[in-house]
């Protein structure tokens, strides 16, 4: 039966707030209705209503309540900060509607900010080589990504970008090509306002974002086909 995203409750960011300062598992239990009601449960409805309009749209993204949301508390075993739970809840789409797949969607609805971004986040050796060396050998494909990107108010994320260049690319000295291949991963986000997380609304600025970051997406598919076949 299709889903229809309402919006996140109005308690939904309280929630988290309280739980970042309780940080008691006795008090998560206590609360546990209002946190399905005001943010799990919504946030489910959101991804499949986002996977259906994905499908409608050709984009492919797909997730569900069950595989796509992680969870709230946190893993603190090899960890100095032993609080249980994340002041935010997140959650990925994906081509094969899992968490390990690269190129998604991911969206975070936290105490601290809200925002989504589309990502080939973090990739494995071997695509992360790929997809540098198709910069460094096809520089005007990459720099019409840039610009394609760019036209639609959308920019590359440099968080976590090496401070030199990685092996066998000390060549490359043009300086947007080697910025590009020094990244650890090639995302862009959008900055979703709070207020806005509680209407129906945010399923189409979600899709419309999307829409505009779906150039990266194809981009990082093509090499990961070529990866595949090698």
């Amino acid at each position: 039966m299709a889903v229809t995203f309402n919006g996140f409750g109005q308690k939904a960011i309280p929630f988290l707030k309280a739980l970042d300062f309780h940080q008691s598992r006795e008090w998560f239990q206590e609360n546990r209705d209002l946190y399905e009601r005001e943010l799990y449960e919504p946030f489910g409805d959101l991804v499949e209503t986002l996977s259906e309009r994905f499908a409608a749209a050709g984009l492919g993204l797909r997730g569900d309540r069950k595989k796509s949301l992680f969870r709230i508390n946190r893993d603190v075993r090899f960890s100095k900060d032993k609080r249980p739970y994340n002041s935010h809840l997140s959650a990925i789409l994906s081509l094969d509607g899992t968490k390990v797949e690269q190129g998604v969607l991911f969206v975070y609805i936290g105490l601290d900010r809200c925002f989504a971004g589309v990502a080939w986040w973090q990739p494995g050796p071997e695509l992360l080589q790929a997809m540098r060396k198709a910069i460094a050998t096809k520089p005007a494909e990459f720099r019409s990504l840039v610009g394609t990107l760019k036209k639609a108010g959308l920019e590359l994320d440099t968080e976590g970008c090496m401070k030199r260049a990685p092996r066998g690319f000390e060549h490359v000295k043009e300086a947007d090509l080697a910025q590009a291949i020094r990244n650890r991963h090639f995302a862009v986000r959008h900055t979703i306002d709070p207020a806005g997380i509680h209407t129906p609304a945010l399923v189409e600025e979600l899709v419309d974002f999307t829409l505009r970051a779906k150039p990266l997406l194809g981009w990082g598919k093509a090499i990961q086909g070529m990866v595949s076949e090698d």
